[in-house]
């Protein structure tokens, strides 16, 4: 009979397992609700689903991945509702789960794909970010982590997955998909936040203080799911460049539409928010889309269009009534006490760090030098740009460092554009590079590469355009195959 029982067990492996563990939480379930009422069972409930989710993680790192990007565009809407839980680290939390289920499953990858240049000045940037701890500036211990969460940590994590996990053409696609998607996503909530009004824990948000800047001459400055207005704004700009790049691509007329809708609406969404240094994301964005495209005729058309808008904005009061035209005509005013205040603190942050070459360390600067190097006198003059905030936090030293990267970067994906063959992929490299553009330029009036999801918009994008030659190299495969899809 035992024999018979093992075979029986053996031959039907899966089905006695599922019996036991529906049996056990069944017991589990009865035992708690017992003991404990309505919070035992729940209790249970959500441990058996989180099992499930570290199965299905550990199983599928890429699936652990898009949970993480997915709950980065919704980071600001969690932490605005849950305002004394740190939702942050779980953020965190899910990309190192990423990196362990990738490590698990380490003989399914290509580890020599890591072998270029973006990855290696993530490497190296975390390494600068890391030794600040020594800085005899006194930063405090609990501001470095913070800031080096998001200032080194993510784009260190972030860079290697596309070239381990996520290359090919299909995962390009859901990537561009994916950003299309909750982008159009975050304009329809900000809408909700314009017409029907904001929710109870946003405007407990708004009565701590930021209210100064997100609610201007009685209007709203839209915000949506991100952390402030500032980071919806240029994002969806960002994202709308890519929409209007991809437009203009060899696609069906279907797609076109699709595309030139998409960014219809995302230019909305950015104007709802507010966001003056928008317009200039929109703007290098698409002139350097024009620039990779190698389209000059257009592009002089695109400048010179260009010109004229600022120029109606500069020189006209035409749409004076509208609000979101009202802000940014300000941003073109070189009398705008915003921009004098910006300037005057430059110059107080220049007269400081004139004797810091390395910086006054890791979180000295903005939000986390004001919470928790309050007692420093750099911490407390707000930079208002991430490229300020890089200088003040890394030095002279530091920030020609971070742009010399950078730029080579965006350099490199210039490069990497121009000598692809299959016009779809060039032109969604374009887009991706000329967002990425358009993301860092913007990023001197506000801190949105530093924040998410510009930032892990921003790392994916290089990397996706970095492999795009493998890429290349598939799509004539195919087409040598006669399976051209």
């Amino acid at each position: 009979m035992l024999k018979k029982l093992n075979t029986y067990i053996i031959d039907n492996k899966k089905e006695v397992i599922f019996f036991l563990i529906s049996m056990s939480l069944s017991i589990l379930v009865a035992s708690s609700t017992y003991k404990f009422g309505f919070l035992g069972p729940m209790a249970v409930i959500a441990a058996a689903g989180f099992g499930t989710f570290l199965v299905a993680l550990f199983n599928n790192p890429r699936l652990a991945f898009w949970i993480y990007f997915g709950y980065c565009f919704i980071l600001g809407f969690l932490v605005k509702s849950f305002l004394n839980i740190p939702v942050g680290l779980a953020m965190d939390a899910i990309l190192l789960l990423t990196w362990c289920s990738i490590l698990v499953n380490m003989n399914k990858f290509n580890w020599h794909n890591l072998r270029n240049e973006h990855v290696w000045f993530s490497v190296i940037w975390f390494a600068i970010s890391f030794v600040q701890i020594l800085n005899p500036s006194g930063a405090s211990l609990t501001g470095w982590f913070n800031e080096l969460r998001f200032t080194a940590l993510s784009w260190l994590l972030i860079a290697p997955l596309v070239f381990l996990m996520f290359n090919k053409m299909v995962d390009l696609n859901r990537f561009i998909t994916f950003i299309l998607f909750f982008s159009c996503v975050a304009t329809l909530y900000g809408m909700k936040q314009l017409y029907i009004g904001v929710s109870s824990g946003e405007q407990q948000w708004l009565n701590s203080g930021n209210d100064v800047t997100h609610i201007l001459d009685g209007k709203l400055r839209v915000f949506s799911m991100y952390s402030d207005a500032g980071q919806f704004g240029a994002s969806q700009a960002i994202i709308a460049v890519i929409a209007l790049t991809l437009a203009l691509g060899p696609f069906s007329l279907v797609k076109k539409m699709i595309f030139g809708l998409i960014a219809l609406f995302l230019l909305y969404g950015m104007a709802i928010s507010g966001t003056r240094g928008a317009l200039f994301a929109l703007a290098s964005g698409i002139a350097y889309a024009l620039f990779l495209s190698k389209n000059f005729k257009v592009l002089i058309v695109g400048i010179a269009f260009a010109f004229a808008g600022f120029a109606v904005l500069k020189y006209t009061t035409f749409g004076d009534e509208i609000f979101q035209i009202r802000r940014f005509r300000s941003a073109l005013d070189p009398k705008d006490a915003s921009l004098n205040v910006r300037l005057d603190n430059q110059k107080k942050l220049a007269y400081i760090l004139k004797d810091l070459p390395f910086g006054a360390g890791l979180g000295m600067s903005g939000m986390n030098g004001i919470t928790y190097n309050a007692d420093k006198p750099i911490a407390n003059i707000q930079p208002d740009s991430y490229w300020v905030k890089v200088w003040v936090m890394y030095g002279i030293v530091g920030v020609m460092i971070w742009m010399g990267f950078t730029c080579y970067i965006i350099g490199k994906c210039s490069g990497i554009v121009w000598k692809l063959k299959d016009p779809k992929l060039r032109v969604k490299a374009i887009a991706l590079t000329s967002g990425t553009v358009g993301c860092f330029i913007c990023s001197y009036g506000n801190e949105v590469m530093n924040a998410m999801p510009s930032s892990a918009i921003m790392f994916m994008s290089w990397s996706f355009v970095f492999i795009a030659p493998w890429l290349d190299n598939q799509s004539k495969q195919i087409k040598a195959d006669g399976n051209n899809l």
